[in-house]
């Protein structure tokens, strides 16, 4: 007897299919493929359809299946004969199915590459984008299966579906036969599909979260009886905070008596309520959540927070209860915060939710705040409160089992609220689809990111992800790529977020100075160096200045077109006694807000020493509420130089004048000004610092991030003239046969000569070594190849190590070579150690290493910097994500702290940059096209005033790494 499709290890059941997804309206639910067991769900499913959606699906009507229909619906072979179910509480709720066609239309097997398909969603459920979900996921299966193209025949009153096809994003052919709509869907992923599936995701990402963070309904579950305890005190937190909804006190211990707690209806549980649900906070024990939970789910809840702790913290155990929540309240269609969270809050005046531990309300703001951590949620709110800042919304997700700060930064995308994204991780999760949203979020609002768990690489509890292996420097390096504002500590995220939420961005790097103390001044014109930024002179209103002294001296920096930005310094002012004078801080705070209250499109920041009231003032003269364009304006017309004496710099002293030019590679090649079409913002908070070095740190990294905006409005390109130099049909066949010679999983590394022919199909030509096994050969291969030549060891615990002797260089003649050879043996050991070369000679230059390697998690990363152990030892290497574009080939070689070294340094001449940054592009282009290649090392290059040469190179080919960030949209799959 056969086996069945199903009982056939050629066709087993494919789990890899499973995925939980996102809907149009940010529920939940899973897809999966259908089985045999699923004959009555597929009965009840139909049965639930509405007679209108039959006859679409039919063309007839079909008033029920027959049992041949349910036997071919649920039989699959799962390679010519697929089905695809999207579930909510284990309950069909769409279906889509595709069945292998040949050219005349009939079943068939591969290699025919054609396939009809049919879907069919429940009613309740239409317009919540479940057949666009499943047909990204069907599309991914069929291409999986060999299947290139997709057949469809659509009745003409069926616009939903039409609509649903043509929305794909796919090369489609359309003609009407028969009264029907004939479709024909390419299924090769193109720019546009691509693009369709990120949006729908962003979208249904975001409105899961809003529906989080704006409930109609909220329900705290394990709320004491007596006053304390978890749950009391969310519901306490959320009646204090003014919530404009509707919450409920839910406690299976409650007396049956008890009507009301705390001024709300009290339950025993949520089947007692008359409405449904839209957010349930839970806090009871773990061993009781999971009834919760199932009550959540049974009565339509929306959403979760969970405050239990017992999970993933604790061990493996935990871990797998932590699982197991997630894969409860998914399969309900329900998205959790925590377990272990502290909760979330949201200020709009609409929602006014405060459903967390926090005691007190955050003031409306416009900065949104997310932290995997509770300790760290608690001190960022204590820091914001305690400097006068708002926010407009904050999650607190504890363990992190499903909503993330890639789901945050969805939100905060979206968010009118929200001006300033500031995320506290411990992880990243999947780096590539953060860095994608990264990117896109930060070209309209800043995102201020501190990573904890530098060093270690963990994941949060209970998540299993690719750890990736990449270190914190490329890491921080791949963030800045994206546009994110990456810092070391909690303090300066709020640092940074007060400047960036309550002020426009600088234009450029130029900074004015002024206050009442030439030394504060003097300090921070030196930490504005260290910076990277362009003090000007600080300009000393001396110790007897008046608050309006330092409202003119203000206003006239603001109006003075050679600065982008003031920084206001002050101390006290000193009475006739010497003591110092009360209420400074308020008449202090009136005259600068009064200052800036014509609308300068120039950032203000105040460093302060001990002026009491004076952070305070100036949070409560002014608002981060009201919403601002976040654009750079130009910079004005230069006026007249202020009246007010400059302090002691070394200009006025008549000494060396301050760099002309901004101290970094990367600040040298920044347009000075940015223009903008949208009006001038409206004056903000104006922050306020206790430290010179922290005001100027935010103030820096603003200047960064206006200066990566304005070069993110115009993205970078690959240039075209690569596609004329390289053949990648060729690369790949290369690649396939040398994969195929070796077929263990690790992959192989490549030959000198393999990898020279590689590299050899993208314009990457590596200067030919000979080998030399002994003098006689040595002396041939020079021969061969031409005086002067090197001498080198190519043993691994030599290579690249100059250092040790292992190099002779510029070998003239024969007589030199031998004497070279024997030198080299005698010192460092026999030739069958060494492994000894000969390479012509190349032109003298700056020697340099260009790498790439794909990291598990990361994806493929493009590295640089000077060869040698000093790069080594300080880490001096850039990074950049593939595919890398011109500009970020030429900021991959200018960022490196080395850099002037490569253009001139010393009077020495520049080199040919130009062809390196044509050299890291092919490489680029390389791993891109080809994932296989999974490591490449070009190890010298030496860069020459005209070219370069590549004199070694390795090259490491394996099968991919599966990518998280390809194919259908799917949550992280527990």
């Amino acid at each position: 007897m056969e086996p069945t499709p199903e009982q056939s290890p050629h066709h087993a059941y494919p789990d890899h299919w499973e995925a939980d997804v996102v809907l149009r309206d940010g529920g939940t639910a899973r897809i999966r493929p259908i089985t045999t067991d699923d004959a009555e769900r597929l009965v009840s499913f139909y049965e639930q359809v509405s007679d209108e959606s039959k006859y679409y699906r039919f063309f007839a009507p079909y008033p029920r299946l027959s049992d041949r229909d349910v036997h071919r619906f649920t039989h699959h072979d799962y390679v010519d004969r697929v089905g695809l179910a999207v579930t909510i509480g284990g309950e069909f709720i769409g279906t889509v199915r595709y069945d292998r066609i040949d050219d005349t239309g009939r079943p068939a097997s591969a290699p025919a590459d054609e396939a009809e398909v049919a879907f069919l969603v429940q009613d309740a459920h239409q317009g919540r984008g479940v057949a666009s979900a499943l047909l990204e996921h069907i599309a991914a299966v069929a291409r999986e299966r060999g299947i290139r193209r997709f057949a469809a025949e659509v009745l003409p009153a069926n616009n939903k579906m039409i609509k649903v096809f043509r929305d794909g994003g796919y090369t489609q052919r359309r003609s009407f036969e028969d009264g029907s709509v004939h479709l024909t869907l390419d299924l090769e992923p193109t720019e546009k599909s691509l693009a369709v599936q990120r949006g729908r995701e962003q979208r249904a990402e975001a409105r899961s979260v809003q529906r989080l963070l704006a409930p109609g309904s909220v329900a705290v579950i394990g709320t004491g009886r007596t006053p304390g305890g978890v749950g009391r005190t969310v519901l306490r937190n959320l009646l204090a905070a003014g919530y404009t909804g509707r919450a409920y006190a839910v406690n299976r211990a409650f007396d049956e008596g008890l009507a009301t707690l705390d001024g709300v209806p009290a339950h025993r549980s949520l089947g007692e309520i008359d409405e449904q649900v839209d957010l349930a906070v839970i806090a009871v024990p773990a061993h009781r959540v999971p009834e919760a939970v199932a009550d959540c789910g049974e009565h339509g809840v929306q959403g979760l927070v969970v405050l239990s702790a017992g999970y993933a913290e604790r061990g493996a155990e935990g871990r797998e209860l932590q699982r197991e929540l997630v894969r409860q309240a998914r399969s309900y269609g329900m998205r959790i915060i925590g377990p272990n969270a502290f909760g979330i809050i949201n200020t709009a005046e609409t929602v006014r939710l405060n459903a967390s531990l926090a005691p007190e309300s955050p003031a409306r703001g416009r900065i949104g705040l997310f932290t995997q951590s509770g300790a760290i949620g608690i001190a960022l709110l204590s820091g914001l409160h305690r400097r006068g800042a708002g926010l407009s919304s904050f999650i607190s997700a504890g363990n992190r089992a499903d909503v993330s700060g890639n789901d945050f930064l969805q939100y905060s995308f979206e968010d009118p609220d929200t001006d300033v994204a500031l995320l506290y991780l411990e992880s990243l999760g999947n780096p590539r689809k953060f860095t994608r949203l990264a990117r896109r979020t930060a070209a309209v609002k800043p995102v201020v990111v501190v990573k904890g768990a530098r060093h270690s690489g963990t994941n949060p509890p209970g998540h299993a992800v690719p750890v990736s292996r990449i270190p914190d420097t490329t890491v921080s390096a791949l963030m800045r790529q994206a546009g994110v504002i990456r810092v070391d500590t909690v303090t300066e995220m709020v640092d940074a977020g007060l400047l960036l939420a309550g002020q426009p961005l600088p234009a450029g790097p130029r900074v004015a100075i002024l206050g009442n103390s030439e030394s504060l001044g003097l300090l921070t014109y030196d930490v504005c160096l260290a910076e990277g930024l362009r003090p000007r002179p600080p300009i000393d209103l001396t110790t007897a200045a008046s608050p309006q002294d330092f409202r003119d001296a203000l206003a006239e920096a603001l109006a003075d077109g050679t600065c982008d930005a003031v920084i206001v310094t002050a101390i006290p002012w000193v009475g006739e006694n010497g003591e110092a004078e009360t209420g400074d801080g308020q008449v202090l705070a009136e005259a600068l807000t009064k200052a800036v209250a014509g609308g300068s499109a120039k950032p203000v920041a105040v460093v302060h020493v001990e002026i009491g009231g004076l952070a305070e003032a100036l949070a409560a003269a002014s608002s981060t509420a009201a919403p601002r364009p976040r654009t750079v304006t130009p910079a004005a017309q230069p006026r007249a130089a202020t009246k007010a004496t400059t302090a002691g710099t070394p200009e006025a002293r008549g000494a060396a004048t301050a760099p002309a030019a901004p101290a970094t590679p990367e600040a040298a090649t920044a347009p000075e000004a940015a223009t903008s079409q949208e009006a001038t913002p409206r004056p903000g908070r104006i922050p306020a610092y206790p430290a010179a070095e922290r005001a100027v740190r935010a103030l820096a990294e603003a200047v960064k991030y206006a200066q990566w905006r304005r070069q993110a409005a115009v993205p970078g390109k690959i240039p075209e003239f690569l596609d004329d130099t390289i053949h990648e049909a060729g690369a790949a066949a290369l690649i396939e046969a040398q994969l195929a010679t070796a077929p263990d999983p690790r992959g192989r590394p490549l030959s000198h000569d393999e990898a020279r022919e590689l590299l050899g199909h993208y314009g990457i030509d590596v200067r030919p070594t000979l080998p030399a096994p002994d003098p006689e050969a040595a002396v041939a291969a020079a021969a061969r190849l031409g005086y002067p030549v090197a001498l080198k060891t190519t043993a691994p615990h030599l290579r690249h190590r100059a250092d040790l002797g292992g190099v002779r260089l510029d070998v003239a003649d024969e007589e030199a070579l031998r004497r070279a050879y024997g030198e080299l043996t005698d010192l460092l050991g026999k030739p069958a150690e060494l492994l000894p070369v000969v390479q012509a000679m190349a032109p003298r230059g700056v020697d340099t290493v260009v790498r790439a390697s794909i990291d598990a998690a990361a994806g493929a990363i493009l590295s640089f910097g000077l060869a040698g152990a000093p790069s080594e030892l300080l880490g001096d290497t850039a990074h950049r994500l593939v595919p890398a574009t011109d500009r970020d080939a030429a900021e991959l070689i200018r960022s490196i702290r080395a850099a002037p070294v490569l253009f001139g340094w010393r009077g020495s001449a520049p080199v040919d940059t130009a062809a390196l940054e044509e050299l890291l592009l092919r490489l680029s282009r390389l791993v891109d096209d080809h994932p296989e290649v999974v490591s490449v090392a070009l190890e010298p290059v030496v860069v020459a005033p005209q070219g370069l040469t590549v004199l070694g190179a390795s090259v490491r080919l394996a099968p991919p790494p599966a990518r998280s960030d390809v194919g259908p949209r799917r949550l992280p799959n527990y």
